[in-house]
């Protein structure tokens, strides 16, 4: 389990890492967000085409949508990579897969699931399972001061 989640972790690191310096896996170096991109924008504009609801996730589209999706990106992927806070990265993590599945319906390739679905039902498991003490540092965070303070922290 601290393998899956070290590797889940990962696929949010770099999707963060990609969209703001343009590694050119997904995003070419013209677009990245150091370069004045639009890490959601494009996405949110142009690659929902002709999906159900496009018209509402089109207006979403914007400077504050751009620094909360890479927010989401890095907090989710630190969090998950190293064990800590993993509550609070999976209720995010949870949250923007279910928005990205909603904003893909109708699916191409399966009528119900797609990654998003996976990712938020391992984020899940992997909380449960509280995977974040296996090779990650749960154990030690959860022995702070502040998160045995505040255990939604967690």
């Amino acid at each position: 389990m601290g393998l899956l989640r070290m590797l889940l972790g990962w696929i949010f690191l770099w999707a963060f890492l990609d969209k703001l310096l343009g590694l050119g896996m997904d995003t070419p170096a013209s677009q990245a967000w150091v370069n004045g991109g639009s890490p959601a924008g494009g996405y949110l504009q142009f690659a929902l085409e002709g999906k159900m609801l496009q018209h509402v996730f089109v207006g979403m589209a914007g400077p504050v949508t751009d620094v909360l999706f890479m927010a989401a990106l890095l907090a989710v992927g630190v969090g998950v990579t190293l064990g800590i806070g993993m509550r609070l990265a999976t209720a995010g993590g949870v949250l923007l897969m279910a928005s990205l599945w909603l904003a893909n319906l109708p699916l191409l390739h399966n009528p119900m699931v797609d990654q998003h679905v996976i990712y938020a039902v391992a984020l899940v498991a992997l909380t449960a399972l509280d995977a974040g003490r296996t090779w990650g540092m749960g154990r030690a965070w959860a022995d702070t001061a502040l998160v045995r303070r505040v255990p939604l922290l967690r």
